[in-house]
């Protein structure tokens, strides 16, 4: 399939994988439109780093309002004349809830969930980024980014872990699965020409790549 016919593209992956950056990329070559998260927006999510059991609860239910309603915007665009890029998926978003949350807050994030029933296309291809979470914790830091600096690698090993998870059984749309430990998508224009490569060989649902092992 050509790059081009694609409609709805989502990058994800853990914390540190790269998403960002690579879907901003994406968008540009193909003059898309983008869709990103707004994690600055979310007023808890200093406080969530630095204490976790406290603010997960305030933290996640903010990311689920905004998520939906980006996704409420994505879901008037008419996706025949317009291709768009994506850092994030709401699917996942349960997935970050169970790792954080008690039994008991879990519960009331599903009724909430549930209740909201958030919809949102399909998308025509999902790239999902692995790295080690060494390497996730390495590429944190050096965003300098001053909250995500307290993430610890233990979190993000668990993160890593319910992604590899999540998408083991994922089937709703087709899948390239890369292992980013050794490329630099922002920075390095082969690394870029190689992925945009693979996207159009990929023939079946579900293709892993690991490049440059």
């Amino acid at each position: 399939m050509n790059l081009a016919d694609y409609r709805y593209i989502v990058i994800e992956g853990p914390i540190g994988a790269g998403k960002t950056s690579l879907a901003r990329r994406l968008a540009a070559r193909l003059g898309s439109g983008l869709l990103l998260e707004r994690p600055a927006e979310n007023p808890f999510l200093e406080k969530f780093y630095e204490d976790i059991p406290r603010y997960a609860l305030s933290t996640q239910l903010f990311f689920l309002f905004q998520r939906a309603n980006q996704l409420q915007e994505l879901a008037q665009i008419d996706m025949f004349d317009n291709t768009t890029v994506s850092d994030f998926m709401l699917d996942k978003d349960p997935l970050f809830a169970r790792l954080t949350l008690s039994d008991p807050e879990y519960d009331l994030y599903r009724k909430i969930y549930n209740h909201l029933q958030p919809k949102a296309p399909l998308p025509d291809l999902v790239i999902y980024l692995q790295a080690a979470p060494s390497t996730l914790v390495e590429r944190v830091k050096r965003r300098a980014s001053a909250f995500e600096n307290r993430i610890s690698e233990d979190y993000l090993r668990q993160l890593a872990d319910s992604y590899t998870r999540f998408f083991h059984q994922y089937e709703d749309a087709p899948v390239m699965i890369i292992n980013s430990e050794n490329l630099n998508f922002a920075d390095r224009q082969e690394d870029f020409d190689l992925l945009l490569q693979q996207v159009e060989q990929m023939r079946g649902p579900r293709e892993y790549f690991n490049f440059g092992a």
